[in-house]
Order: C-alpha cells, then structure tokens, then sequence
C-alpha cells in the first residue's frame, strides 16, 4: 500500500529545486544582444526566504547557466546553487555528503527527463503539473501550479504547514 505524500511532509529538512520549468516558466526571452531572459515569481522566492529563515536547507541543481538567475537566488539567501549541471546525480551526491543528509528527508521538485535519476533517489520527488509525463510518473507530489507559477511555494508552504512553522513565520520586510 503508497502512503499519501501528506505522511512525507513532516520529515523534509531539505528542499532541492531546478530553475527552468520549476522556477520559471520554462520559457525563454532572447534579447537582441543573445542575453537569455527568465521570469520568476516573487511567490516562490518569499517562500524559499520562509524556509530558509525557519531552517530549512534550500539547494538549486539547474542544467542552466545564466548568472542572473544565481545573482538572483543568492539575494535570496540560497547558498547551494549548482548551475551547468547536466548530470545532477553528481550535484545531488555532494550536497547529501557535505551535509550528511538522510535521502528520506530531501523534497526535490523538477520538471523534466534530466531531474528523473534525482527524483528516484529522494524521500519526496515532486513536480509542476506541466511537467512531462515521465516526470510525473516518478512523482509522489504533483503540484497544481505550473512551473514558475507558485509551484516552489505550493510544495514549501504545505511542508512548513504540517511542520507548524509557516503561520508562525510572517515578516513584511522580507524581500522575495
């Protein structure tokens, strides 16, 4: 018998996120000058700030390599940031060892094929509901927001909840 993945939320200790389609939307903005542009949404980053705040560990594997976007998850408060990381496991394996992690305790939320070997090896594998189908086959958690449109927050505000650290934590003077 699967357990509801409501049972996994008051173990998570640790949140790893991919950018593209899980942070954004997925879609590109290409400027004149070949800068690539993404868009987030100041709701996941109010949220990543919660959870920082309250303890939580927040890591960010991303195939991407803009340097905005690590600019941007850096201000809010993420030290872990892996960019270029085509071969995730890789970035996955060290994080768990450099902070003695228990794999039970880790929510990883990605939207495509590179994110899959991540996903098998977590407590918590989760994704935005336009994720591709493989995806979504290896989740225990389907958000209903898409990627880049509350996803981070749906999964982060639901752990924070049945923990009882999110209605303790409210500070207007965060900036996400």
């Amino acid at each position: 018998m699967d357990i509801s993945y409501k049972q996994l939320l008051p173990n998570i200790s640790t949140f790893i996120f991919d950018v593209d389609g899980v942070l954004t939307n997925g879609m590109l903005t290409i400027m004149p000058d070949g800068e690539l542009v993404r868009h987030m949404n100041v709701k996941d980053g109010y949220a990543i700030k919660i959870a920082l705040n309250t303890g939580f560990r927040v890591c960010i594997i991303s195939g991407g390599t803009n340097q905005a976007v690590k600019s941007r998850l850096a201000a809010l408060g993420i030290s872990d940031i892996y960019l270029g990381a085509h071969n995730k496991i890789q970035q996955y394996n060290e994080i768990v060892e450099k902070y003695n992690l228990n794999p039970e305790h880790i929510l990883y939320m990605g939207d495509d094929i590179p994110d899959i070997p991540v996903m098998q090896k977590v407590g918590m594998p989760s994704c935005p509901n336009d994720a591709v189908s493989e995806v979504q086959k290896t989740a225990k958690y389907i958000s209903n927001k898409k990627g880049g449109e509350g996803c981070v927050r749906d999964v982060i505000e639901q752990v924070l909840k049945v923990q009882e650290k999110w209605d303790n934590y409210f500070d207007a003077t965060l900036q996400s």
